[in-house]
């Protein structure tokens, strides 16, 4: 009995999937359910929860729910809620411009180097401006590189430079220019108040200053960074999260093929 009870109730779940109209899944499809965090600047008490739950129902979320919370510091709680997004958005209507490029492993792609360029690709990376943050930058240009992807100092095929972090535009062009560069490539981590924006476009105007722009191969990444960003900004290409060397690499091998064969 227990058994067809059971069934039934897997029977009575929604399990359409309507590509046009796209909810999050939770428990079953279609249920909405949504895990939010954040951070209301006021004091630490009912009226904080109750004022998380009126905010998550303006946001669009039905049955809001808040599972945990604690004062952060005097005068600011943070949040934990639950909620069922009332929402949907049209998955077959989206989209997002991507760097067009055939990603290849190391080998393949000092292979193709060889054979269509038939030198070493000069590659300068840093983080640039105030960033100090070198996790990015470190996991496309050092050896090890990161999860099992090495990165372009290991490639034969790449003359690869690691500049590190805060590092003035102006002497990141000068390097550029020292060294010949065929690709410069800028990690961006810290985005508050859209400094972040300010350093890269920085970067740009400096290079159309000195004539070097449309010499280069320009490239930024970074958790905030999308290719579509990049674009806007004028940089040939943006890489961001779970983007490894090998894109990279693959990336600038054939750009710069392309480029040569104009």
């Amino acid at each position: 009995m227990s058994g067809g009870l059971y069934s039934m109730d897997q029977h009575d779940f929604d399990q359409t999937l309507d590509l046009k109209n796209v909810k999050p899944y939770g428990d079953t499809m279609n249920d909405g359910k949504t895990q939010l965090s954040f951070t209301l600047p006021v004091t630490c008490n009912d009226e904080a929860i109750e004022a998380a739950k009126q905010l998550m129902k303006k946001m669009g979320f039905e049955n809001p729910q808040v599972v945990f919370y604690k004062e952060l510091t005097k005068g600011f709680t943070f949040f934990n809620c639950y909620g069922s997004c009332s929402h949907t958005v049209d998955f077959t209507a989206i989209n997002v411009p991507k760097v067009e490029s055939t990603v290849w492993d190391m080998k393949e792609t000092d292979m193709f180097v060889k054979e269509n360029i038939g030198r070493k690709i000069t590659v300068i990376g840093a983080s640039t401006g105030t960033d100090a943050h070198t996790v990015g930058i470190d996991a496309i240009m050092n050896m090890k590189g990161y999860a099992g992807h090495y990165g372009l100092e290991r490639y034969e095929m790449f003359e690869a430079l690691n500049m590190g972090s805060q590092v003035l535009n102006e002497d990141f062009i000068a390097k550029a220019i020292e060294l010949n560069a065929d690709a410069l490539l800028v990690s961006q981590t810290v985005t508050q108040k859209d400094v972040h924006i300010k350093n890269l476009t920085e970067l740009v105007e400096m290079l159309e200053a000195e004539g070097l722009r449309d010499k280069v191969i320009l490239i930024c990444g970074g958790p905030r960074i999308s290719h579509e960003l990049a674009k806007e900004l004028g940089y040939d290409a943006g890489f961001s999260m779970n983007s490894y060397a090998n894109d990279v690499a693959s990336y600038i091998a054939q750009e710069l093929h392309r480029r040569q064969n104009k």
